[in-house]
This record gives C-alpha cells, sequence and structure tokens, in this order.
C-alpha cells in the first residue's frame, strides 16, 4: 500500500494531543472530518491505533510504534522538501548535528571563513537519538557521543572526555574535591534505563529535587552550572568517547571540508578544559 502522508500528519497530531478536538484546532480542520480521516487511515493500515473513550484517546501498542516511525518519516520529508528549495533558490547548506554539551562553534566559525555564502543549521541531537539526526537526514555530520548504532556511517575518533557526579548542593558528598565510583554505591543514579527524561534540563531538576544523582559527561555538567548544584569528578569513572560522524557515502565537498576543519579545531579544543587523548 503506498502510505498517505496527510493521514500520516492527522494521525500525529491526534497522537501529540490525544485529543481529538485539539488536534483538529492545530491542523485548522474540522473535528469530524479528523476523525473520518483517522478511522479511513486504520482501515488502510489494517489495525487500530487509538483507545477511544468518552473520556479520553489512547494509543495502542501499534499506534506508539507508528508515532516513533512518523517521527522519522515526517522529519525526512520536511528536510528532503527543504533540501529541494535550497537548490531550486541557490541556497548551500549544512546541518550539524551535537550532543548536549559539546561546543562546535569554533568549527562553525573556522568554516565560515572560507565558506560565507554557505548557511550552517545546528540540530540537538538527545541522549535518546544521538545518531538520529544523521538517518533521517536532519544533519549531515554529527559531533556525538559514543556508543551509539553506527552501522553505514563513518566515524571520526576525537578523543576521550572525563565524567563527572552531579549532585544537590547538600548532599553528603557535595564537598569532595573527587569521587570514585566506589563512593557512588547505593546512590540512586539516574540514567536512561532508570527513569527516562526527555532532556539534561529535566534530569538536573530531579537532581536539584533529591530524586537521586547522574554520573554525566564533564561538558554537560559545565554547560548547565546552577547554584543547587555541584559536579565533581569521578577520577576511575570510564571516560566518554567523543568523535564526528558522517554517512559513509556521502560525498558532498563543502561537506567533507567541514569535516576536515573541524576535525583539526575539535581534536585542539576538546570537549572541555584540558588536552583530548
Amino acid at each position: 500500500m503506498d502510505l498517505d502522508l496527510r493521514k500520516l500528519r492527522y494521525f500525529a497530531a491526534v497522537a501529540d494531543h490525544r485529543h481529538f478536538g485539539r488536534a483538529a484546532e492545530q491542523l485548522y480542520i474540522a473535528q469530524p472530518v479528523l476523525s473520518r480521516q483517522i478511522r479511513a487511515f486504520e482501515q488502510e493500515l489494517g489495525c487500530t491505533l487509538f483507545e477511544r473513550t468518552t473520556r479520553s484517546v489512547e494509543l495502542t501498542p501499534a499506534g506508539r510504534r507508528l508515532r516513533e516511525e512518523a517521527r522519522t518519516l515526517l522529519t525526512a520529508v520536511d528536510t528532503a522538501i527543504r533540501r529541494v528549495h535550497d537548490v531550486d533558490r541557490g541556497i548551500r547548506r549544512i546541518a550539524v548535528a551535537f550532543s548536549p554539551g559539546l561546543p562546535v562553534s569554533e568549527a562553525i566559525l573556522a568554516f565560515k571563513e572560507k565558506y560565507p555564502d554557505t548557511e550552517i543549521d545546528l540540530v540537538p541531537s538527545h541522549w535518546r537519538e544521538r545518531e538520529a539526526p544523521l538517518r533521517d537526514g536532519r544533519a549531515q555530520v554529527g559531533y556525538l557521543r559514543r556508543p551509539f548504532d553506527e552501522t553505514g556511517l563513518r566515524i571520526i575518533p576525537l578523543g576521550d572526555e572525563p565524567r563527572a557526579a552531579c549532585l544537590p548542593r547538600t548532599h553528603p558528598l557535595a564537598r569532595r574535591r573527587t569521587l570514585r565510583m566506589a563512593d557512588l554505591e547505593g546512590e540512586q543514579i539516574l540514567d536512561m534505563h532508570q527513569r527516562r527524561t526527555s532532556s539534561v534540563e529535566e534530569k538536573f531538576e530531579l537532581i536539584a529535587s533529591g530524586h537521586g544523582i547522574a554520573v554525566a559527561p564533564r561538558s554537560v555538567a559545565r554547560s548547565y552550572t546552577r547554584p543547587d548544584l555541584v559536579h565533581i569528578p569521578v577520577t576511575d569513572a570510564e571516560p566518554i568517547r567523543t568523535c564526528l560522524a558522517l554517512a559513509e557515502d556521502l560525498r558532498e565537498a563543502p561537506v567533507l571540508d567541514f569535516v576536515d576543519m573541524a576535525t583539526k579545531t575539535l581534536l585542539r579544543d576538546g570537549p572541555g578544559p584540558g588536552p583530548v587523548r
């Protein structure tokens, strides 16, 4: 079957709002029309996407899966359309993804000196989707932390980044100058497996409010300094490996030039003070 992108967008709006009325307002269509379109979409797919009651709209397991797939598909379509428009208007553009706390500005400034007419877009890469912007077309280059799925990607290692423990300022360990992993035994450590968070800001808010601690890359801890938190080096924690990543088959000259400049710049600067090994 051919996927109807219009109906997929309708589905995504209802999935995000969990409410047909609010989704219809966002889409500028009447609610009965939206309901009919969603029912038709479910019939075309041959599965139920929403569980509807008089009080709520919830995604079925199939609906939850489609919601994840829809984000990637719709982003890829929107990116492709934008690139077609860029070519039509004679615009050259590079999109660079970056993990939180990894500054890429020096590499961009160096590139802009050589290519002042090329536009650079920045795409935040969240911990749950590290390489996703490279796969769905949002970015051509990524300044990322490993590990992630490297299939089909060219990886340029940049170095190791130490870790720091992020603690509430009132924590008994908060006055220590350094820590070891043994010092953190018995602590509630927030990570993606124990408690899913949508952003670094949300994680740090949880830490400040006493829900646990985190062992994070040093650059992340330093980038989100706040008075109610402290970050302390963990001397024996396994370091985080940083890298540049791009598609193996990418051959666009300006993008490859950016990668060369970024490699030199980021190897020199590293993710935070101190040399990158």
